[in-house]
């Protein structure tokens, strides 16, 4: 695979390592004949370790041998997460640790969850882009005050805190972007 095909997500081989991009800067130089160059932000999956990745665009990285599955989580205790391939009903443990930034967005019942399995065991996450949760605690708006964007924050199921228009009220169901922790709509 080409540097410049690599998106957000992709897994690929690093210095024999499998690693997870999670985020793509690209330089392109001014000067003639100068390469565009393609910094890749990635988090290796085995020793959990974040790694920087510059390459040219038309250099090769390797995709790495993985298969995700379709997984449901079935509950979490203080030390690991539990989830059972919807497929062959095989569990996974999975330590809270290696999961810490997905854990705000998991709920119960949670669908299109996939693992990603390396070796026969699971080292990653993978989360649907948009998920639903419930403000459980978020200040009133104040009445006219709607006329600008401003914003206010609420507190969700999880216990993840996003900022919301003034107009959200408490109890309602919002969508959220997975990658950026984002308030996207009203569900």
């Amino acid at each position: 695979m080409l540097a410049k095909d690599v998106k957000t997500g992709t897994v690929v081989v690093h210095e024999g390592n499998p690693c997870v991009i999670k985020g793509i800067t690209v330089n392109t130089p001014s000067a003639r004949g100068a390469a565009t160059l393609y910094k890749f932000r990635a988090r290796n999956l085995l020793t959990r370790n974040t790694v920087d990745i510059t390459m040219k665009g038309t250099d090769n990285l390797d995709e790495a041998d993985f298969a995700r599955r379709e997984v449901q989580m079935l509950y979490s205790d203080p030390t690991h997460l539990f989830v059972m391939d919807k497929e062959n009903f095989q569990q996974y443990e999975i330590p809270i640790d290696d999961v810490e930034e997905e854990l705000p967005y998991i709920t119960e019942g949670l669908e299109g969850i996939r693992a990603m399995i390396y070796n026969d065991g699971c080292v990653g996450l993978e989360l649907p882009t948009a998920v639903e949760l419930t403000i459980t605690q978020c200040d009133p708006g104040v009445k006219g005050n709607s006329a600008t964007s401003r914003t206010k924050p609420a507190t969700l199921e999880t216990g993840l805190v996003v900022q919301v228009p003034e107009y959200i009220k408490e109890g309602e169901r919002l969508k959220i972007d997975t990658r950026t922790g984002e308030f996207l709509a009203r569900a």
